[in-house]
């Protein structure tokens, strides 16, 4: 399938060509949500211990004899009945993260990928046109996209696009590699670069074995160039 590939300041600047394997797959609602319960979990920190009445220190000597005095019976003064005991059900540090395979992640990724396509939500462009370090130059570039909440994924974070976009409160940017479904669905828009698409596609396109038994993937990329006809010709 093709995408069509913006550029900063004109409408159309040509088209991509993509696998239908990362962006035209069918919605996995129940794998998408799993991955994306599994992230949540695994980012709690899960950092809360307390301490029950075995781990307080003291309290191994029964404060006084079981019979005879008319008190109440007591075996240590670290029960939870007392203050300076232990705590009842203590809550203790516990992972909450939860195991997804490698295929399942990626196969949500893909899923999301493709239904921010059939939504129109994922826009794409071949550079990012911004070369101050200015809020005013992010906030034109996406004006002129017609942008205002988006995800930014880009191959390289340069220093200008970090300080230019730090200060927008519903605008982020990440590198290719740190795409997690988290930030995907997150965002009313998507806007990827060429070189992250390609980085993209190459890392959930389908996998093929070559003679030494390494995994490769394509990637195929067509732009629209005028011929001096005037005609449109891929190349």
């Amino acid at each position: 399938m093709k995408l069509v590939l913006h550029k900063a300041g004109k409408k159309r600047a040509g088209s991509v060509t993509v696998a239908d394997e990362v962006f035209a797959a069918a919605y996995n609602e129940s794998l998408v949500h799993q991955v994306l319960t599994s992230y949540l979990a695994t980012g709690r920190s899960a950092n809360k211990s307390l301490k029950n009445r075995s781990a307080v220190r003291g309290g191994g000597k029964k404060p006084w004899r079981q019979k005879g005095l008319g008190r109440a019976r007591a075996g240590t003064i670290r029960s939870p009945l007392w203050r300076g005991g232990g705590v009842t059900f203590a809550n203790n540090q516990r992972r909450y993260a939860r195991k997804v395979n490698r295929k399942m992640y990626r196969g949500a990724l893909r899923s999301i990928f493709s239904e921010l396509v059939r939504q129109e939500r994922l826009m794409c462009i071949d550079k990012l046109n911004i070369n101050a370090p200015k809020t005013k130059a992010a906030l034109e570039m996406l004006g002129q996209l017609g942008l205002d909440e988006v995800l930014i994924i880009t191959d390289t974070i340069s220093e200008e696009l970090h300080l230019a976009t730090r200060n927008l409160a519903r605008v982020a940017v990440i590198n290719s590699h740190e795409i997690d479904p988290y930030s995907l669905v997150g965002f009313d828009r998507v806007l990827i670069t060429g070189a992250a698409l390609e980085k993209v596609e190459k890392w959930l396109g389908p996998e093929t074995k070559d003679s030494a038994g390494q995994a490769e993937t394509g990637v195929n990329e067509t732009t629209e160039q005028e011929t001096p006809n005037g005609s449109e010709e891929n190349e």
